[in-house]
């Protein structure tokens, strides 16, 4: 039994908390938010998790010390936009070599780092790890049978990582990629938002079929100009998490889309969603990486222009679909 600590109340990490409360750990949960410790405490369940119950052994704190101190392994799971604000509170309780997985997915805009690298600048004493892949709190919640994968820096880090969260219902694979594995899981939030715009627009399962497939194609060129591998961008971390994250209405970013693609403002599309919407803010972040390795990535651009310059939804579609012509892989040659 390991003692581990989960910084970040939302969905997430009640989920990651029903799952580990269950593998026989012991759990602590730390929030910022007087109200949602209370909310927890007093009625051992999430608002937006309805009818999962924490185990009675779940302890819920404001004590972001104590809960650093008195565990073995952090679990990160606080928006991607707080990551290096909470991290850098962490910093000073962390002992040389701690664990810390990072759950969330994100790019930080004005750096253009990953959040692994954001919290190993700031807690440079830790040994930081990643887990991703098609994963939604909904489901793993009430056991619905998931995979993911855990990227660390060395295997011994990704096997013990493996055993502590692999359940019956939950099946953990192990990758060196952490490049790969977080590239993914922030840039398909960015094409999450263009297929909910599809969906918002009345389009159908070939627009949906090929935003997937050619947004596939940017998240790849990016990934390995970046270092990360291509057959990780074809693994849970990046095909898998895409593919439910642009078909699945627990997605934020493919409910933010749907609405934006209805005729809401990215301000109003986030407000009615009601919950951070990750894709948004790794857009900005994503235009930029394609700018600065000179990547081709038209979805991403456009996705940018929606949501930053007023571009009406449908006029990027029509800019995409009459692009110039052009090969599908150019690394495959004519006879």
């Amino acid at each position: 039994m390991a003692k581990i600590s989960i910084i970040g109340a939302g969905t997430w990490g009640i989920g990651l908390t029903v799952l580990l409360s269950n593998n026989g750990h012991q759990v602590n949960i730390w929030s910022a938010v007087p109200a949602e410790v209370e909310m927890l405490q007093k009625n051992r369940e999430h608002k937006n998790l309805p009818g999962i119950r924490l185990a009675d052994s779940v302890t819920v704190t404001e004590d972001l010390e104590a809960s650093v101190r008195e565990a073995d392994i952090l679990v990160m799971a606080v928006a991607s936009v707080y990551t290096r604000k909470v991290a850098r509170q962490m910093s000073p309780y962390v002992p040389e070599g701690m664990i810390i997985v990072d759950v969330a997915k994100g790019i930080e805009e004005n750096t253009l780092m990953t959040l692994s690298h954001q919290i190993s600048q700031e807690i440079p004493q830790a040994n930081v790890a990643v887990l991703s892949g098609p994963s939604h709190a909904e489901e793993v919640s009430r056991r619905m049978p998931t995979t993911c994968v855990v990227g660390a820096r060395d295997r011994h880090t990704a096997e013990y990582l493996q055993k502590i969260f692999m359940s019956d219902v939950f099946r953990v694979y192990t990758s060196p990629d952490m490049t790969g594995i977080e590239l993914g899981g922030a840039l398909k939030n960015v094409i999450a938002l263009a297929a909910g715009m599809a969906d918002g627009l009345g389009y159908g399962d070939n627009t949906k079929a090929a935003l997937i497939t050619r947004g596939m194609a940017e998240m790849t060129r990016l990934a390995v100009a970046m270092g990360g591998r291509q057959e990780t961008l074809y693994g849970l971390s990046g095909i898998g998490d895409l593919i439910v994250t642009c078909a699945s209405m627990h997605s934020r970013n493919r409910r933010a889309g749907i609405l934006i693609g209805q005729g809401y403002t990215m301000e109003a599309a986030m407000k009615e969603v009601n919950m951070v919407v990750e894709g948004v803010f790794s857009a900005k972040a994503a235009k930029a990486l394609a700018e600065k390795y000179h990547i081709e990535m038209p979805i991403v651009e456009q996705v940018n222009q929606i949501l930053f310059s007023g571009k009406a939804a449908q006029d990027a579609v029509k800019e995409l679909m009459l692009r110039d012509k052009t090969i599908e892989n150019p690394m495959l040659p004519w006879e």
